[in-house]
This record gives structure tokens, C-alpha cells and sequence, in this order.
């Protein structure tokens, strides 16, 4: 037995022989002698896991950890290798025609590389490749571009993109003031019905909040998705000041009030500002 799984444990020498390896571990984990689990999935039962692969590679890469960048590659590697093994099942694709399609693609899509057609900018250059996807995609209008921006995508980076979108046709404020102004209107009208019982009226005030923040936030070019993030990072670190200063004082976040928890918060922000 240890014999005829020899060769899975051998390592590839090249980049062709390490992704064949991967390539029939993942062919032995689908059929009648390998695991159960991996036999059970579907396409769409393990969409979940190659989101979450992803957000792991963007964390290696935010904090420089390339050890772990690596291995989280990897692990994404291993979504896309486990999509072509269920489409050559259902004979509609393999890892092989998905190289050769993104291989195409990106050839199309450079042309200025591929045709000699030199571009003077990267702004060109970007130009040039937004237009191929409308043409690859058959987008036949500006709303078209916006509905394509797939509703996967955290809401803050598809509003920014759906924003963005608008803004190439002009439909657009003319500052950052008057993206200003919309975030108070937006404000004001969600004061005005946030006591009320209507759901789902509340529900579309806080996007429509949401949607003029992330507008400001396009005129000051600043991703959203990242701020948010690093006053989520922020938080949790100012939070933990609070926990372990309480416990140094003998008490439980739970038996004090918001007012004591308050002026440790407020000598975490002055702890930030000294450092």
C-alpha cells in the first residue's frame, strides 16, 4: 500500500510537475478510494472556502508575512486545482484549458505587449483594458458595467466600484464637499426614522449612509475596505488596553461601568498618540 502512494509524496522538480502532483492528489481525494469528505463536494459547497482562502493570502500580504503568504497561496492553489478536477468530472473544463483561457486572455488584453502597440501611460494602458473586458463581456451599456461588478465582493469595495463606474460618465459630484453634504443629508434622514418600527426602511437609510461614506471616501482617495479595516485593527487594540488594565486593577469588564471603561478607552487613544 505505501508503495502505490509513493509518487504523491515525491516533489515536483519543476513548476509543470509540482502542479501535476497537486493535480492527482486531488484526482486520488475525488475517487472511489479517497476521502469522503472531498468526494462530497460541489462547486458551490466549496465556494465559501476559496473566499476565505483569499482573505487569508490579502492578511499574509498586509502583514508581510511571506512564510505564511506562501502557504495561503497554496491553500488558493488548491481551490482552483479542485474546481478543474469537478470540471473534468462534468466534462466541461480542466486545469488545462483554465490556463490556456487566463493565457488568451491576458494576451488580448495587452496588446501594447503582444502587438507592439505602445501605450504612453498607465492610465492608457488601464483604458486600453477596461475596454476589452466591455467588449469580452458584451457590455452593451454603462449599467450593464455596473451589474457586472459581482455582488461577492465585500460591499464596500463593490460600492466603490459601482461608484467609480458612474463617475467615468460624468455622473458624478464636483468636489469632495458636495459628497460632504450627501453624507449629512443621508444622516439626518436616518435620524428622522431610526425610532421607528419600518425595518426595512431603517435597513436602506444605513446603506444609503454607508453608500455616501464610501463616496467621500473615493474623493479623498482612500479605499473604504481598508479603513474600515484598520479602524477594526484599531479597535480591538484600544479594546485590549481597556481588558488588561482592568484586570491589572482586579476587575471584569462586565462589573464596571461604561463611564470607567470610558476613561480607559480614552487613555488607550492617548497611549496611540504617544507612540
Amino acid at each position: 500500500m505505501r508503495e502505490k502512494y509513493a509518487k504523491y509524496h515525491e516533489e515536483g522538480k519543476t513548476p509543470e510537475e509540482a502542479i501535476k502532483r497537486l493535480a492527482d492528489i486531488i484526482a486520488l481525494l475525488r475517487s472511489e478510494e479517497g476521502c469522503p469528505w472531498d468526494k462530497a463536494q460541489t462547486h458551490k459547497s466549496i465556494r465559501s472556502c476559496l473566499l476565505e482562502e483569499a482573505y487569508e493570502v490579502a492578511d499574509a500580504i498586509d502583514n508581510e508575512d511571506y512564510d505564511n503568504l506562501e502557504d495561503e497561496l497554496g491553500d488558493v492553489l488548491l481551490q482552483v486545482v479542485f474546481h478543474a478536477n469537478l470540471g473534468i468530472e462534468e466534462q466541461k473544463f480542466d486545469l488545462c484549458s483554465i490556463a490556456n483561457r487566463e493565457c488568451d486572455k491576458m494576451i488580448r488584453r495587452h496588446p501594447h505587449v503582444f502587438l507592439n502597440k505602445n501605450l504612453e501611460s498607465i492610465d492608457k494602458v488601464l483604458e486600453k483594458w477596461e475596454n476589452v473586458k466591455r467588449k469580452e463581456r458584451g457590455t452593451a451599456s454603462h449599467t450593464d458595467s455596473m451589474m457586472n461588478v459581482p455582488k461577492a465582493l465585500p460591499a464596500l469595495i463593490r460600492s466603490y466600484k459601482i461608484q467609480k463606474k458612474a463617475a467615468e460618465v460624468g455622473f458624478d459630484w464636483e468636489d469632495v464637499s458636495e459628497a460632504f453634504s450627501k453624507v449629512k443629508e443621508e444622516t439626518y434622514e436616518l435620524l428622522e426614522i431610526y425610532q421607528g418600527n419600518d425595518e426595512a426602511s431603517i435597513k436602506e437609510e444605513v446603506g444609503d449612509l454607508l453608500f455616501a461614506v464610501v463616496n467621500v471616501a473615493r474623493f479623498l482617495g482612500v479605499n473604504p475596505e481598508e479603513a474600515l479595516n484598520f479602524t477594526s485593527s484599531k479597535f480591538i487594540d484600544r479594546f485590549g488596553f481597556i481588558e488588561k488594565t482592568a484586570k491589572l486593577q482586579g476587575k471584569r469588564l462586565e462589573d464596571m461601568s461604561l463611564e470607567e471603561m470610558d476613561k480607559l478607552w480614552d487613555q488607550a487613544k492617548a497611549r496611540n498618540r504617544n507612540l
